[in-house]
């Protein structure tokens, strides 16, 4: 495989703030040569790019932190000028050598990162991506709020007077929020019995408006996840819009991840090998993207419950003495590896 200092003449390393970027240029070798720093604006990212072209010129890619968070301005601006850009990871303390910590050492890191990298990981592409991606942790965040004010209300119900809790205490989840959205203060009761009233009407219409919100996000997000998911993603058994979001925010488009298992260890569903001495065996895996890795688990819980071939697989695993926490895990690996290869083929 070959290198990147072969590939290139410099590096550009960014380290990426919410109000300025600092970006150290280093040779093949790894060698700082300078360094600036710009705001996070259109005309900061213009001066770092006629600053990269004045020292950096011919073959010389970017390697930016957090092109998907503080990064994403700079990330959008050098694609659409056609430089070539790729994604490190933020240094975890330990990685900093006696506590060093600046602007400038962070963005010589990241350069060198890259050099030293194997492969390289391409930035997540935005446009109707990003809306996809903006639309979904929206909804996620509306149906959090109608799920907090539906307990918050049950709450309500169990604490409230005598007399209001004898009307209420029976009441579907629904049925509650219809009835106390349309509750009327009642001047003749004791003043918890109106503060009571007052409380159930806000949350139960805080609710309900919550639940309003994320049916029009949803809808939005089905006319985008339909044009945009490959061929034969959405006919998948398990893969809706909501899924159907996740992953393509994960996989976002070909060739940015070089393999089915490098999907799978986005997804933390690769097992982590944990060997030692005699003893050869696999553990979870606890990283990677968790909303990926939920959105697998509705795929496979779907299957489990309609799909005869899995159904059939689980049979066969349990009996040969597993748990079925441990088919569970196989299955979602299964799945991610058929899922990649649907959407880079489609």
């Amino acid at each position: 495989m070959q290198m990147l200092a072969d590939r290139v003449d410099f590096v550009i390393g960014v380290d990426c703030h919410k109000d300025s970027n600092t970006a150290a240029i280093a040779d093949r070798l790894g060698g700082l040569l300078t360094h600036m720093a710009a705001p996070t604006n259109e005309c900061g990212y213009a001066d770092q790019l006629k600053w990269a072209c004045k020292l950096a010129p011919g073959r010389r890619v970017w390697a930016v932190e957090g092109s998907g968070s503080f990064g994403a301005g700079v990330t959008d601006y050098l694609l659409q000028n056609g430089e070539w850009v790729v994604e490190v990871d933020r240094p975890k303390r330990s990685a900093r050598k006696a506590g060093v910590k600046s602007d400038e050492v962070d963005a010589l890191r990241a350069a060198r990162d890259a050099l030293s990298s194997k492969r390289l990981a391409e930035p997540r592409q935005r446009g109707p991506l990003e809306a996809i991606r903006v639309l979904k942790s929206s909804r996620k965040q509306t149906i959090n709020v109608y799920a907090e004010a539906v307990v918050q209300l049950k709450a309500l119900v169990v604490s409230a007077p005598h007399g209001l809790r004898d009307k209420l205490r029976d009441l579907s989840a629904k049925e509650l929020l219809a009835t106390c959205s349309v509750m009327r203060d009642q001047p003749s009761q004791s003043i918890d019995w109106q503060a009571t009233t007052r409380a159930m009407r806000t949350t139960a219409r805080r609710a309900l408006s919550a639940l309003a919100d994320a049916a029009e996000l949803e809808s939005q997000l089905a006319e985008l996840v339909k044009t945009q998911a490959p061929a034969g993603l959405l006919a998948e058994k398990g893969v809706g819009n909501v899924v159907g979001a996740e992953l393509l925010c994960a996989w976002s488009h070909r060739n940015r991840l070089h393999s089915e298992a490098a999907f799978a260890k986005l997804a933390g569903v690769a097992p982590v090998e944990a060997s030692s001495g005699q003893v050869v065996r696999h553990r979870l895996s606890r990283s990677g993207d968790r909303q990926l890795n939920s959105a697998l688990r509705t795929v496979v819980m779907t299957r489990l419950a309609s799909d005869p071939r899995t159904k059939q697989y689980l049979t066969r695993r349990r009996a040969e003495g597993k748990s079925d926490r441990e088919i569970q895990r196989c299955l979602k690996r299964y799945v991610a590896r058929h899922l990649f290869r649907v959407m880079e083929a489609g």
